[in-house]
This record gives structure tokens, C-alpha cells and sequence, in this order.
């Protein structure tokens, strides 16, 4: 297997905290797209920009292209070594509207604009990453893609629309995630769906407007509403095999303008998160019933609007047992976890219902630096020690593939 040079630390490192200073939100990553796009052409990159509106992708091959190589073996002798394959790696690069709260040199400069979720971080790591292997210079494709849009701009759609898994066709693809929720030094690696699906619900409910003082003159939608937040947990507590992870969140009411108006409508917002499965297939129906059955009781009517905005992230098994082996050579088989799972969303999925491939957790929590604070916080941050090790999971599991013989 080729050699990996050493990890350029410095350089990781300034580049998360220039990332950190100049945030910019999903498909208007411009300035970061040009930083990403220039480093990888100075690497030897093919690059092409502008997919899916402001992503990058890279492309580095050896021994031709990946597609005329495939052509070649299926037309000659099935005693010819394998044919070059194809691995991509995905990093995210947009921003929260969030103001940040932290005191840093390399605070955000951007009024309302945050990195506060590890975003910066993986730019970062992703450039390092193609530094590495293009040094290692190993055989068949690597491409990797950085990505818009991923808080909730479907960015990965976005990308893949525009034919980021095309020219070559990637035989596999990783990613890692930089994770508040565990410390410094340990990697989550886990078969199976380790981000849930991301649905979005809107409940609008129509009753008769009239006097606060007269409510029996007028059907009151914002009761209906408050019964509606109680009866909606009754889909997850008595609709659900409770051996199935589920979430039902209501996040937001709205309403009335005054006090003593009642008004003729009231609206839900919220998100219903699983794993997939039969609970993730009825739940549209489930909700529906639920939240027409409610507004008719009190008179009223209910019109749901139920949007899947991003499936379960389903980790391919025996990617996930080559990317854990990579792992524990870098922090130990001790602190590789094995069973680690959220019910966050993450649209890497997109990429994994297409191509077999693993989405990693590498903890970044580090209270005595100040890293222990949720992602979306304004007083997010991670431990700059998580960069080198997600560097070297990242690196060393896509040269691990490309030159293995799985």
C-alpha cells in the first residue's frame, strides 16, 4: 500500500479557522467554493465548480480513466487483475444563520452567520485529505466532493443532479462528521442507519374567528392546536412498535395577533425523525388521522403537509467493518464505538442510497478547551486535535479501498 506523507498541521488548521472567519450560507458558499476549487487545482486536481450551484468536485486519477479501465476489463480475460476503482469523499461547507457567542481570534465576521456544526472543520479535512493522496498518488480515482446546502438545502441532491456521481462512477464513498457529543480521540462506527430520516410537518387548522370574550360564538383553533401537540404523541407512543426509535417534535405554534381576538387559524410546525421501516412508511397517514380526527371534534378542519426532506444515513456493512478497522489503528480498538447512533439528520444519505459507503462520528468534545457546547449553539466549537485524526481516518480508509482487493 502507498505510503501517506505527514499530516501538514499547520496548514489543517488554518485553514478551519479561516473557513470559521468567513461563513457563508447553503448555495452561497461562493468564497469558500474558490479557496476549496484553487488548492485543489494547485494539488493536480481536475476541478470542476459550480455543481449544484456552488459545489466543488475534485478528481485525481492513475492508469487512465476509471471508465474506459472497466470497459476494458469487461471485454478481455477474467485472469487480469482487478481494474482501477473509484472512491469519493464528501465534505459539507455551509453555515447556520446563527450569531456567534464565542471570544476567538478567528471568530465569524459575518453579521448573523455561523460554522456551528463542524462545517469549517470539514473543509478542512477534506483539503488535507486530497493533499495526502495526492502525494500517496494511489491507484484508480479519487474524487471528492465538496458539498452545499446540507442544513436542510438538500445540497447532496443538489450535487448529485448535477453528475456528482458520474465521470467516474465512485465504487464507494465515506464521510465523517465532527461530533460534540463525544470526546477527543474517539471514533462511532456503526452498520446500519446511523442518521435518522429528516421529515417536516405543517399543520394549518381552520375554525371561526370571533370575540375572545364570546368563544362559544366562534370555533377556536388555537385550542384545537394545543390538543393537537398532546394527541400527535400518540402516533409514537401508541401507533409505533416501541422497538423502533422514533421522534415526533412540535416545534412551533402560530396563531392570533391580539388579545381578545380569536382567530380562524392556527398552524404547526414541526419534524418526525426514524430509522426507516414500517413506522417511517405510515407515518404521513398516521399523523393525518390523528390531526383531522382532533379537529373535528371541536369543529374545525386540519390540512397536513407532510415534505420527506432527507432519508435515513444507512451505512453499508462491510464498508462500515473496513473504515472501523481503519479506525482502530488510529485511536485503538478501545475507543472505536461500535453502536453509536442519532436521530439528527444528515444528508450524506443521499449518497449512501446509491453508493455502498460509511458515514463516521470523530468526537471533538473537549471541555478544558472550551469544545463542549451542542452543535448549532452559538458557543459551538471544536478541539482542533479531532482534525488529524479525522484527516487520517479519511485518508487512510479511501487508500485502504483502492488498494485492497474487497
Amino acid at each position: 500500500m502507498a505510503a501517506l506523507p505527514p499530516i501538514d498541521t499547520e496548514r489543517l488548521i488554518a485553514d478551519r479557522r479561516d473557513f470559521h472567519m468567513h461563513p457563508e450560507l447553503g448555495y452561497q458558499e461562493v468564497r469558500t467554493a474558490e479557496r476549496v476549487a484553487q488548492r485543489l487545482r494547485e494539488l493536480g486536481y481536475e476541478v470542476r465548480t459550480g455543481v449544484g450551484k456552488t459545489g466543488v468536485i475534485g478528481v485525481r486519477r492513475k492508469d487512465g480513466t476509471v471508465e474506459r479501465r472497466k470497459e476494458q476489463a469487461r471485454r478481455t480475460r477474467s485472469d487480469l487483475p482487478p481494474f482501477p476503482r473509484s472512491v469519493l469523499l464528501r465534505a459539507d461547507m455551509d453555515a447556520l444563520a446563527v450569531t456567534e457567542a464565542n471570544d476567538l481570534s478567528f471568530r465569524s465576521t459575518t453579521d448573523g452567520v455561523m460554522h456551528a456544526c463542524g462545517h469549517d472543520g470539514h473543509i478542512a479535512v477534506g483539503l488535507s485529505v486530497a493533499q495526502r493522496l495526492a502525494t500517496a498518488d494511489p491507484p484508480g480515482a479519487i474524487k471528492l466532493v465538496f458539498q452545499p446546502a446540507e442544513e436542510g438545502g438538500k445540497g447532496a441532491v443538489a450535487v448529485i443532479d448535477d453528475g456528482a456521481l458520474e465521470q467516474p462512477s465512485p465504487d464507494a464513498a465515506f464521510g465523517m462528521h465532527l461530533w460534540s457529543d463525544l470526546p477527543t480521540g474517539v471514533i462511532a462506527i456503526a452498520p446500519g442507519a446511523v442518521f435518522a430520516s429528516v421529515d417536516l410537518l405543517e399543520i394549518t387548522v381552520t375554525g371561526r374567528g370571533g370575540h375572545a370574550a364570546m368563544p362559544h360564538l366562534a370555533i377556536d383553533p388555537v385550542v384545537v392546536a394545543a390538543h393537537l401537540v398532546t394527541a400527535l404523541q400518540t402516533v409514537i407512543s401508541r401507533r409505533r412498535d416501541p422497538t423502533h426509535s422514533a421522534v415526533l417534535s412540535v416545534t412551533a405554534i402560530h396563531g392570533g395577533t391580539t388579545h381578545n381576538v380569536i382567530p380562524d387559524r392556527a398552524t404547526l410546525l414541526g419534524t418526525v425523525r426514524t430509522y426507516g421501516g414500517e413506522f417511517f412508511d405510515n407515518a404521513p397517514t398516521l399523523i393525518e388521522e390523528v390531526a383531522r380526527g382532533v379537529a373535528r371534534t371541536f369543529g374545525a378542519s386540519a390540512k397536513v403537509k407532510y415534505e420527506r426532506l432527507c432519508p435515513p444515513t444507512v451505512n453499508d456493512g462491510s464498508m462500515a467493518a473496513l473504515m472501523a478497522s481503519v479506525a482502530e489503528g488510529i485511536v485503538g480498538a478501545g475507543n472505536v464505538v461500535p453502536d453509536y447512533r442519532t436521530m439528527a439528520g444528515e444528508d450524506m444519505a443521499f449518497f449512501l442510497e446509491r453508493v455502498p459507503g460509511c458515514y463516521a462520528f470523530v468526537g471533538c468534545r473537549n471541555p478544558a478547551k472550551g469544545a463542549d457546547h451542542p452543535h448549532h449553539s452559538p458557543h459551538f466549537n471544536i478541539d482542533e486535535d479531532a482534525l488529524t485524526i479525522a484527516v487520517e481516518l479519511l485518508s487512510q480508509t479511501a487508500l485502504r479501498f483502492l488498494t485492497s482487493g474487497m
